[in-house]
C-alpha cells in the first residue's frame, strides 16, 4: 500500500483542526491567510524558476514547445495555462501544449487510475514528436505521479530539457528532471485538498515561466502585450489602446496605424514611433527578431 503520510502535501494543519466548527467569516480569513503563506513559499525557489524561464525562451527561440505534463489539478493548471498563451501572446496552440493523464475528459471528469501510468505518460508526450528542442515541464503536487515521471524520462531520452514543480521536497520527479523546482506551501486547510495552497503554488510558477519566457522572446514591449490578436470587440479596443500607451497618440492615430499594419499591434507601433510605412515597420522587426525595443532603437 502507498504510504501518503511521509508527504507534506498530507500531513494535516494545527490551524484548521476545527474547520468544520468554523464561521464562514473564519474561514475565509483562515484561508486567506493560509494562501499568503503559499506566496510567500515561491520566494526561496525563484532562481530555479528564472533558469526555467530561460529554457523556455531557448526552446521559444529555436522552433521548440513548452510542455507541461500533469494529473488532476496539476494537469489542468497546466492545460489552463497552455490555453491562454494564445490569445495572450498570439502564438500558435501548438506552441504551449498541455497534456493531462486521462486526455481531455479529465478536464472536468476524475479518470479514475490515469495518474499511476507511466508508460501512458511517455506515449501522450511521445505522441506531440518530440523534440530535443523543446522543454518539457512536470507538475506534481506530491512530487511522485507515475504520469508525469514516464514522460519525463522519456523527455530526458530524447535530450529535452526538463523541470519538475512539486509541492515537496526531495520529490520523485524532480530526481528524474534535469531542473527541480520543490516549494513547501505547508498542509492544505483541508487535508490532502492539494487543488488549494498547492495548486497555488503551482499556478503562479507557470505564470511566471510562460509570461516570462514569451515576454523575453519580444511578446512584450514595456509591459504591454503587443502580440495580442484582436478577434473580438474588446480586444479591438484592447489593441487600440495599446497603440495609444505605446505611442502617446489619439485613438484614431491608433485605428489608421492599425489599419495600415493589417491588425498588427507592433507593426503599428514601429510604424508611428519612426514614422515610417508598414512595410518599412515590418521590416525592422523581422530584422529585431520581432522585439519592438530593438526595431525603433
Amino acid at each position: 500500500m502507498l504510504d501518503l503520510t511521509k508527504l507534506s502535501t498530507e500531513a494535516r494543519n494545527p490551524a484548521t483542526m476545527d474547520l468544520d466548527q468554523m464561521t464562514p467569516l473564519e474561514i475565509a480569513r483562515v484561508m486567506n491567510a493560509e494562501d499568503a503563506k503559499a506566496v510567500d513559499s515561491i520566494t526561496g525557489v525563484l532562481p530555479q524558476v528564472a533558469t526555467a524561464i530561460e529554457w523556455a525562451t531557448k526552446a521559444l527561440c529555436a522552433g521548440g514547445r513548452i510542455i507541461y505534463m500533469g494529473a488532476g489539478t496539476s494537469g489542468r493548471l497546466g492545460v489552463l495555462d497552455a490555453a491562454e498563451c494564445p490569445p495572450t501572446f498570439g502564438v500558435s496552440p501548438d506552441l504551449v501544449v498541455g497534456l493531462i493523464a486521462g486526455g481531455p475528459k479529465a478536464l472536468v471528469t476524475a479518470v479514475e487510475g490515469a495518474e499511476d501510468d507511466a508508460p501512458m505518460g511517455a506515449r501522450d508526450l511521445g505522441g506531440l514528436d518530440l523534440a530535443e528542442k523543446d522543454v518539457v515541464i512536470g507538475l506534481a503536487a506530491s512530487g511522485r505521479t507515475p504520469y508525469v515521471v514516464g514522460g519525463l524520462r522519456l523527455a530526458r531520452q530524447m535530450g529535452c530539457k526538463t523541470v519538475a514543480i512539486a509541492c515537496s521536497s526531495d520529490s520523485t520527479i524532480g530526481k528524474e528532471a534535469e531542473l527541480a523546482i520543490e516549494v513547501a506551501p505547508g498542509p492544505e486547510v483541508l487535508t490532502g485538498s492539494t487543488r488549494l495552497k498547492a495548486g497555488t503554488v503551482q499556478k503562479l510558477i507557470l505564470n511566471m515561466i510562460s509570461t516570462g519566457s514569451m515576454v523575453r522572446a519580444g511578446k512584450a514591449y514595456q509591459n504591454l502585450m503587443v502580440d495580442v490578436q484582436a478577434t473580438n470587440q474588446k480586444l479591438v479596443t484592447r489593441a487600440q489602446n495599446i497603440v495609444m500607451q505605446a505611442c502617446d497618440c489619439t485613438r484614431e492615430r491608433a485605428i489608421e496605424a492599425l489599419e495600415q499594419a493589417d491588425g498588427q499591434v507592433k507593426t503599428a507601433i514601429v510604424s508611428v514611433l519612426l514614422g515610417c510605412s508598414s512595410a518599412r515597420a515590418r521590416a525592422r522587426l523581422d530584422d529585431a527578431h520581432g522585439h519592438v525595443r530593438a526595431a525603433i532603437g
